[in-house]
């Protein structure tokens, strides 16, 4: 029978994860007064994958500039009250499609609405779709590749068919189809859609980091000493594979902001009275000629989030994988 499930025979290594040791060693090891094993000296202490991912980010430069742009959109995205006074919803046909102007910066739209307060107003449901997006596929992915990667043999061939079903769904046209019925008007619909169609890409990851977790030593230690399958899963493998999850799911959020205003722009995505830098761009592609201001604003403030979001997922996709460093 195997021993009952002791942790403290599982010492616990810098990358998060364990180290498969005897109880007699994991307990009677004996150190030094400087801190390390008698006769080695002083060590350092070890550091996790974490923080040295952390040390490392606070060294990219890529790293503070994409933060510091996000860390201003979500604050206009709270409080745009902050840099913008005026109502997006308040409009005066009297000034359509006019040039910028003292108090007016960015000029007016072809319904007379002031374009920097909507350029201001709509990162806050830029940003809203992104982040929802972005947890609700990282969740249920993460959930359903790791139920794959983890029990494997039926369970992965029926979840992985299902995956490879949802995977096949064109994201465009899906929209297309699936929006066109839906009336309302606020961010939930298009997050619920891009969560369905989402999750496929996060699931293989999970999956496969999971089964390249599940083979560890550590696991099979704690499989030795008599862990549940919940144990081993949530305190030695969700932890060591979640890395490459973050890194995907960081840079593929500027993608759906992207994908919320593509959808916008087609008309099946958010709708009027909602602000949305998608809506803008689609009603101001009629008067690029006339007034090229109407779309230069929200695309420009498009255009730099997505590439903000990506920036940032590529400092830490370079912070978190071992074979770059």
């Amino acid at each position: 029978m195997p021993e009952p499930y002791d942790e403290g025979a599982i010492a616990g290594t810098g990358a998060g994860g364990a180290m498969d040791l005897a109880a007699s060693e994991a307990t009677t090891l004996e150190r030094a007064p400087g801190g390390g094993p008698r006769g080695t000296g002083p060590t350092e202490k070890a550091r996790s994958l974490w923080s040295d991912a952390w040390r490392d980010l606070r060294r990219n430069p890529v790293f503070i500039i994409s933060g510091l742009v996000i860390l201003f959109l979500v604050v206009i995205s709270l409080w745009p009250s902050l840099i913008a006074d005026g109502n997006p919803l308040q409009c005066d046909l009297a000034k359509a499609q006019e040039g910028s102007g003292p108090g007016h910066p960015f000029g007016y739209n072809g319904q007379g609405c002031d374009v920097y307060t909507r350029t201001v107003y709509g990162a806050r449901t830029s940003v809203t779709v992104g982040v929802c997006t972005t947890v609700g596929v990282a969740l249920f992915g993460s959930f359903v590749g790791g139920l794959a990667g983890f029990f494997g043999g039926g369970w992965d061939a029926l979840l992985s068919r299902v995956t490879d079903i949802f995977f096949g769904i064109p994201v465009v046209l899906g929209g297309l189809v699936f929006l066109s019925v839906v009336t309302s008007s606020t961010v939930w619909p298009v997050i619920g859609f891009m969560i369905l169609l989402g999750w496929p890409q996060i699931a293989r990851i999970a999956r496969g980091s999971v089964i390249t977790a599940k083979q560890n030593d550590y696991v099979q230690a704690a499989r030795a000493l008599g862990a549940s399958n919940s144990r081993m899963l949530l305190r030695h493998i969700a932890p060591n594979a979640v890395a490459p999850v973050i890194v995907v799911a960081t840079i593929a959020l500027g993608t759906y902001i992207a994908l919320e205003a593509t959808l916008s722009y087609l008309g099946v995505g958010l709708k009027p009275p909602t602000v949305s830098w998608g809506i803008d761009i689609s009603s101001a592609s009629q008067y690029i000629r006339n007034a090229p201001h109407m779309m230069l604003w929200p695309a420009g403030a498009l255009a730099l989030t997505v590439l903000a979001f990506i920036m940032l997922g590529d400092a830490v996709r370079d912070a978190l994988d071992p074979k770059l460093r």
